[in-house]
């Protein structure tokens, strides 16, 4: 893997294959849904109750909902701090709170130890991304150990 240098700040990292799997997925069972929906006649269309019509748009909007929250996660390296959003919560660290970023071998994504001895996830660097997620928690390494992290 080449040198990692340290990035310019702000600097945000951002899982992409859970990306491109919640678009092109999501996309596609949307297109497919829709597509068999329209394909029924009218006779088996008007056979699903409102109830059923509304629990299938419930599971729908359920399953978009997730994969919003998975798509929506990252990690911000900011001048005065961290900011990690997991899903639909957001996480703020000043740099003195964070010690340091794992991302052990078969991990679905990074974890920040922090200085109250507690660790936080970090979703949006991604252990499915490979060499990307390897260079994220690198450079975010160098961003700790390199001033940032002793503020």
């Amino acid at each position: 893997m080449p040198a990692v240098s340290e990035p310019a700040l702000p600097h945000t990292w951002r899982p992409l294959g859970v990306r491109l799997a919640g678009w092109l997925f999501g996309g596609a069972l949307l297109f497919v849904c829709a597509f068999a929906w329209f394909s029924f006649d009218e006779e088996v269309r008007d056979a699903f109750s409102p109830f059923q019509r509304a629990t299938i748009v419930a599971m729908g909007l359920l399953l978009y909902g997730a994969g919003y929250a998975l798509g929506r996660s990252r990690v911000r390296a900011e001048e005065t701090g961290l900011v990690v959003v997991n899903g639909y919560r957001r996480h703020e660290y000043e740099w003195a709170e964070v010690l340091a970023v794992h991302l052990a071998p078969g991990a679905p994504w990074a974890v920040l130890d922090l200085a109250d001895g507690t660790s936080q996830s970090a979703m949006g660097i991604q252990g499915s991304d490979g060499a990307r997620a390897r260079r994220a928690v690198a450079e975010l390494r160098l961003l700790i150990n390199q001033g940032y992290g002793s503020a």
